[in-house]
């Protein structure tokens, strides 16, 4: 029952990514036409443009932490491009320290960890995910005061969530995720950091 919950979560976001990313771009084609026009200048045109580069960075994200996997390998440029993008509107400074490609499946873990860091670090801080060989260790280290014990504990113990705000369904997806995965989850902290491995 975990491995469909996972499967049918992840389509879902696939499917939700998939129908937002172009009309997005067409927003983005079209302020591209006024610049070019230059019909259209001001705080409007570029509150309009950072919100849209907002939008695009987030779908990108989500599509790789929040879609269907696949077989697919994910190259170092696009991955730290989409984390880079990710973080001009994010307070986490994020560095992915893998040179080689990787499988969607474990970066999906990855982000899935990274979003779990972000919630716990509500003032910023710095993430690095790394990997060795098949273990992989994304660690964040900042003002750990968004820290939620009884969720973090979860990560890795099979505990249910119970009640779950829809901003904290990262704690409920990566556990059935990696364990789809046949990986195991184990978590550390202390006063300035925190770190997920698998």
């Amino acid at each position: 029952m975990p491995q469909i919950s996972a499967e049918l979560a992840t389509l879902v976001g696939s499917r939700i990514c998939h129908d937002l990313i172009s009309p997005i771009g067409a927003i983005s084609n079209g302020l591209e036409l006024l610049d070019l026009a230059g019909s259209f200048k001001g705080p409007e045109h570029d509150l309009i443009a950072e919100s849209v580069a907002s939008a695009n960075a987030r779908i990108r994200f989500f599509r790789i932490a929040y879609g269907a996997a696949g077989e697919q390998m994910l190259g170092r440029a696009e991955v730290a491009g989409v984390l880079r993008d990710h973080g001009q509107t994010a307070r986490l400074r994020m560095d992915w320290q893998p040179q080689d490609p990787q499988p969607r499946r474990e970066v999906r873990l990855a982000f899935l960890a990274l979003q779990c860091l972000e919630t716990a670090l509500p003032y910023g801080g710095e993430a690095q995910i790394g990997c060795e060989g098949d273990s992989w260790a994304i660690t964040g280290r900042g003002d750990c005061s968004g820290l939620d014990g009884a969720l973090w504990d979860r990560l890795s113990a099979s505990v249910p969530l119970g009640d779950l705000a829809p901003a904290r369904v990262q704690f409920a997806l990566l556990p059935v995720l990696a364990q789809d995965a046949g990986r195991r989850l184990t978590t550390t902290r202390d006063a300035e950091a925190l770190s997920i491995r698998f």
